[in-house]
């Protein structure tokens, strides 16, 4: 065994951890173990297959060679002891609630959350019989007071990735625990590398992969990571039921992607923090959100508990007409192109004008002001100048 084997670093882990090159002719980058089934010569060493299939390869439904290397890595980075990859986020965070709740049961959420998980809470578990709360999470008093005797779980978003609300996860996951409730939190906005819950007391952390992870907008996956017992409870229970399993290409693809993750995240964070400070002063904007600029509400707490606030932010302008904030939305797709998501190479808006006239008789919470902005790769000062330029039309 080689000495850095025993290291357990950040480098190591991108590059080295759950590698066995020995295992695959040798081979410097995992091969994609495209197979569905595995074949075993004796009807004992099928039967312990059987036995641990969280662990053993016996249909790529359960567990598989390729995708094994990349639960090993992104368990490690968030500080767990195992994790499951899905084939999305929805799916990690969907299994996460399923596993823990039953009919009868009630669960407390934090207000705005990912759109997917409030039709989660509200549309599906509530046919089946499990009521919800929803709570402004930014103060630990209101979790206290939405808890009832048949409370399970508590579900966070820090940050979300809209408004960049922000929960105290210490004292949430010191809080459930005293009452004996499961804490999930999507940590998707901050990747593993600028938080981890799990240091912080909470019991699973769920990720859209998709994201930082991936980071080439190519691979839609998720990730839930937990205690040992935790993951084997969900495997053979939701996850392998449902078949929310990701395809031994794409996790080759998302360990290719996280290969650069501390490069790309840098990168990505010191390009956001630039354009922040260009905007943070400038006569036409309204607002700014971004949980690392000293004008955040939770500035304090996203410094106590995150590494760093990587390349999502939002921004509200001072605008009173919907047609030019079309216009300017427009304009500055020359540079931030106008699609849903985060995390990959290239910057992005999402405009909630957008979100206007889709829906008849619907009104967007949000103002039509508003714009969800991701840095990705690009030269900051590009995404500077086509601010400058395309501010002119509002």
């Amino acid at each position: 065994m080689k000495i850095f084997n025993q290291m357990k670093d950040l480098d190591y882990i991108l590059t080295h951890l759950g590698e066995n090159h020995e295992d695959y002719f040798h081979a410097v980058s995992p091969p994609i173990i495209q197979s569905s089934n595995f074949t075993y010569n004796t009807i004992e060493s099928l039967r312990n297959a059987f036995r641990d299939e969280v662990n053993t390869p016996l249909y790529t439904r359960g567990t598989n060679p390729t995708v094994s290397i990349l639960r090993k890595k992104i368990a490690s980075l968030e500080k767990a002891e195992d994790a499951l990859v899905f084939s999305s986020g929805s799916a990690a965070c969907s299994a996460a609630l399923i596993a823990n709740v039953q009919a009868g049961d009630h669960v407390i959420c934090v207000e705005k959350p990912y759109s997917w998980t409030y039709k989660l809470i509200t549309q599906f578990l509530s046919r089946f019989g499990v009521s919800y709360t929803f709570v402004d999470g930014k103060e630990i008093q209101n979790f206290e007071k939405a808890i009832q005797n048949n409370t399970k779980v508590i579900y966070l978003e820090s940050p979300n990735s809209l408004t960049f609300e922000l929960q105290d996860l210490a004292a949430c996951a010191q809080l459930a625990k005293k009452h004996g409730i499961i804490t999930i939190c999507d940590n998707s906005y901050s990747s593993p590398l600028n938080q981890n819950p799990i240091s912080l007391g909470i019991d699973i952390v769920t990720h859209s992969a998709t994201k930082y992870l991936n980071g080439h907008s190519d691979v839609v996956v998720g990730v839930l990571c937990s205690t040992k017992e935790m993951i084997k409870k969900i495997f053979y229970s939701e996850y392998m039921t449902l078949g929310t399993n990701i395809s031994p290409h794409d996790a080759w693809l998302v360990l290719r992607g996280m290969r650069t993750l501390d490069i790309r995240l840098e990168k990505s964070q010191n390009n956001a923090l630039q354009v922040v400070q260009f905007l943070e002063n400038h006569p036409k904007v309204a607002k700014l959100i971004y949980p690392f600029s000293t004008t955040h509400p939770q500035y304090e707490l996203a410094r106590k508990q995150m590494r760093g606030s990587g390349g999502l932010f939002s921004v509200e302008f001072h605008c009173n007409d919907q047609k030019k904030m079309e216009l300017f939305c427009e304009s500055m797709a020359e540079v931030f192109l106008m699609a849903v998501s985060w995390g990959g190479y290239e910057s992005l808006q999402v405009p909630a004008v957008s979100f206007y006239q889709v829906h008849p008789g619907e009104t967007p919470s949000l103002p039509f002001t508003m714009v969800r902005y991701y840095c990705g790769l690009e030269n900051p000062e590009r995404m500077i100048a086509c601010f400058e330029k395309s501010l002119k039309l509002l």
